[in-house]
């Protein structure tokens, strides 16, 4: 439980930040301009919302799917912040291009953005690194008690790797300087959580 008991804290600063970070993505970037920047269609900026506003759905379904599976306080806790962050994160990423004017899907494969457009195609569900498939959801689905608190781990370890990775690629590529800070901040809080979870792996071996 011990754990867990930071990340509360973090989620409420993460939510008053999300707020500073859309009304300052409307404001021109914080820069003192009313024009809004607006990348391009097919830019880091706008793959990265699609990508990321994906990839952080399939989070906060897991995260609701274990809290129906288990009782352990330490574990729900951990998928109750997770939901809370990334839905509020996916929503200012799909505002974000509903601000640009861009469309929320694109005809080119999953993470083309970041060069890897020759990607094998996801199979079973998983549309990109880290996703879980369709028969992993299935079986979380399915799990009880300690089972579905270690499914649910391994698949959300793995998860935040991916959600890392692509993270760290906006760093890199994006050019809206508000985008670029949350895709830093989600390094960082998911690099954190990756340690919490060996750290309640442990526990339950």
């Amino acid at each position: 439980m011990r754990r867990a008991a930071w990340i509360a804290p973090a989620v409420a600063a993460v939510l008053v930040a999300g707020g500073a970070v859309t009304y300052a993505v409307a404001d021109g970037d914080g820069g003192g301009s009313s024009a809004v920047r607006v990348p391009g269609a097919e830019s880091a900026d706008a793959g990265f919302a699609r990508d990321m506003a994906v990839h952080h759905q399939q989070a906060v379904e897991m995260s609701y799917i274990v809290r129906d599976r288990t009782d352990d306080e330490e574990v729900r806790r951990l998928a109750y912040d997770i939901a809370q962050t990334q839905a509020n994160q996916r929503g200012m990423l799909l505002g974000w291009l509903d601000l640009w004017g861009l469309p929320k899907v694109s005809a080119k494969p999953p993470m083309s953005w970041m060069g890897m457009s020759d990607m094998p195609p996801g199979q079973d569900g998983a549309l990109m690194p880290g996703m879980a498939t369709n028969t992993q959801l299935d079986e979380l689905r399915k799990a009880n008690g300690k089972r579905a608190e270690v499914l649910y781990l391994q698949l959300m370890t793995a998860h935040h790797k991916g959600g890392v990775h692509m993270a760290e690629g906006c760093v890199e590529r994006c050019g809206v300087g508000v985008e670029k800070r949350l895709a830093a901040g989600m390094v960082a809080s998911q690099k954190s959580e990756i340690d919490l979870m060996a750290g309640m792996l442990k526990d339950r071996s």
